[in-house]
């Protein structure tokens, strides 16, 4: 069954200021049969401003036909600097992986096999849970004796440090402008890294313009000092945000709406006048991000032409990661 609409918390549980009346979701691709598959959990980037929809419905779909079954989060975004998001984002993923195995065997999911795939500042935050899940703690008993910790983690990439080579935005929406050392210190994964980390699949273009490619290689360096099983993929071109990097990525094809509840309710509420936003931002958002009108082309057409050049290096990826999870978590499931 492909599409259930999974929220992470009841709306007492849930403490974003700035949600105007979002829940986190997770939207489900589960496999109609007997068998029991492993689970991959799916975490869009967008900068923590956004959860982008090119990297949702198409990612699933891959991993989907290659015999898992997989959940696409929607966790809470800062999209206009209205409160810093802090841990939110991380208790969002916590719930949702220990949902995945309080659910498990009604979803015929491995418990023991589940992964997590994120993009960007979605790595980043995949990769929070990977070596601060432990600080994390569930109100809900019944979720809480379920361990959040991912089997593997595919970083697609990864917003890591908060160092030389920071995307700095991203942090500017978990913790605003004035951040603190304590804070920055961590959210600067490389810095957080222990032999207990997953085993993590990492790749990233070398000419990455959004996210340095340095922060793929310092994730790489720390899992390989202290004895972590990765695999780190550097392709030689192009841009950032590639998603699976085929010709539906590039013509924006595949972009489901769920991912986009959150920037949708606050345009609403923006329209609405229940905001101190002027209520043309309200149409701003929805437009720029495609919400029910028609979106800006992202590149020219020559732009297109000269990422369609890198798209063949660069989809192979998940074939890459499927052949390395395979191997990292003992699949059992469908054959492939």
């Amino acid at each position: 069954m492909i599409g259930e609409r999974i929220e992470l918390w009841h709306k007492e549980e849930y403490h974003y200021p700035a949600a105007h009346g979002f829940i986190p979701i997770m939207v489900s691709y589960i496999h109609e049969d007997e068998l029991m598959h492993p689970a991959m959990l799916v975490v869009p980037g967008g900068g923590y401003r956004l959860v982008s929809p090119s990297e949702a419905h198409l990612v699933a779909m891959e991993f989907y036909q290659a015999g898992y079954n997989v959940f696409v989060l929607e966790y809470t975004v800062n999209p206009l600097d209205e409160a810093p998001l802090k841990l939110q984002p991380l208790k969002d993923i916590s719930r949702a992986m220990r949902i995945i195995r309080f659910r498990s065997e009604q979803l015929h999911i491995l418990s023991d096999q589940i992964v997590v795939c994120g993009f960007s500042a979605g790595g980043h935050l995949c990769a929070s849970l990977c070596v601060h899940g432990a600080d994390i703690e569930d109100p809900d008993e019944k979720y809480q004796k379920f361990s959040n910790k991912p089997d593997a983690a595919v970083l697609s990439y990864p917003v890591i440090t908060t160092g030389k080579y920071t995307h700095k935005d991203s942090f500017v929406a978990l913790y605003g402008k004035n951040p603190t050392r304590k804070e920055l210190e961590y959210m600067s994964i490389e810095k957080h890294v222990t032999k207990e980390m997953p085993p993590c699949f990492i790749w990233q273009t070398a000419t990455d313009g959004t996210v340095p490619v340095q922060n793929s290689y310092l994730l790489a360096q720390k899992c390989l000092e202290e004895g972590v099983p990765f695999a780190h993929h550097v392709f030689s071109e192009g841009v950032h945000g590639m998603s699976v990097a085929t010709e539906d990525w590039l013509e924006r094809r595949g972009r489901e709406p769920y991912t986009q509840e959150q920037l949708r309710m606050l345009a609403e509420a923006i329209l609405a006048g229940e905001t101190s936003f002027p209520k043309e931002m309200g149409e701003e958002l929805l437009v720029k991000n495609g919400i029910g009108r028609t979106q800006p082309p992202k590149w020219t057409v020559e732009q297109k032409e000269e990422i369609r050049k890198t798209l063949k290096e660069v989809q192979i990826w998940p074939k890459l990661a499927e052949e390395w999870l395979e191997k990292i978590i003992d699949y059992k499931g469908e054959a492939r």
